[in-house]
């Protein structure tokens, strides 16, 4: 599954500032059984706005690593607060199909 959310960058700060933080928390909530990497992208014409991206085996694996209170992540996210707004966009299935067009000469 996919856990997705918008993070906007307040007045005055850089997306450097927050994906720095994100690496950080990353790295320790990878670590959870059932993490299966993260992402964060920057939107185009927009720098200061970004989408992040968390992979799971399964929605069970992701609440269950939230259920478990980690200090260092709290303390991460708890650093960037005061210079973002993140809007979480939803938490989707993999699909159960994939449409995708035919390879090049087939």
């Amino acid at each position: 599954m996919k856990f997705i959310f918008e993070v906007r960058m307040k007045d005055g700060h850089a997306s450097e500032e927050y994906a720095e933080a994100w690496v950080r928390a990353s790295e320790i909530i990878q670590q959870a059984p059932g993490a299966r990497g993260t992402e964060l992208h920057r939107k185009i014409g927009d720098p200061d706005t970004m989408i992040a991206i968390a992979r799971w085996d399964s929605k069970e694996a992701r609440d269950a690593m939230e259920s478990k209170h980690n200090s260092s992540v709290a303390e991460i996210i708890r650093s960037v607060a005061p210079f973002v707004e993140i809007t979480p966009l939803g938490e989707f299935e993999e699909p159960e199909w994939v449409v995708q067009p035919p390879s090049e000469g087939h």
